[in-house]
């Protein structure tokens, strides 16, 4: 897992348990599943009005804002970035059209 990653997953744990008052991460987290679920499509909407616009800038600053929301995801739900990470190393090498029928096959 990349520095920048590792720090951040490391710091979105921390705060997790932070008081909800004082955290951005916390107050998500204590909001429940709804509102982060609702976060990351906001954010997903973000980034493909960003990458439809053309400004490359933009892009990067919301799919910024969508991998974050999507990590605090990822912890809500007690799995980590190493996880999705895995799945990845597990595909790679792979055909998108091979990973898709392994999907359907049960793998």
């Amino acid at each position: 897992m990349s520095e920048i990653l590792q720090q951040l997953d490391a710091v979105l744990r921390q705060r997790q348990a932070a008081d909800p008052a004082t955290s951005y991460v916390a107050s998500l987290h204590a909001k429940g599943l709804d509102t982060i679920l609702k976060k990351v499509g906001e954010e997903a909407a973000e980034t493909l009005i960003a990458a439809k616009g053309g400004d490359r800038d933009q892009v990067i600053y919301e799919t910024a804002d969508l991998w974050f929301h999507t990590l605090v995801m990822l912890h809500h739900l007690d799995l980590s970035p190493d996880q999705v990470l895995a799945e990845l190393e597990r595909r790679f090498g792979l055909s998108g059209l091979e990973e898709k029928a392994n999907r359907g096959s049960g793998s």
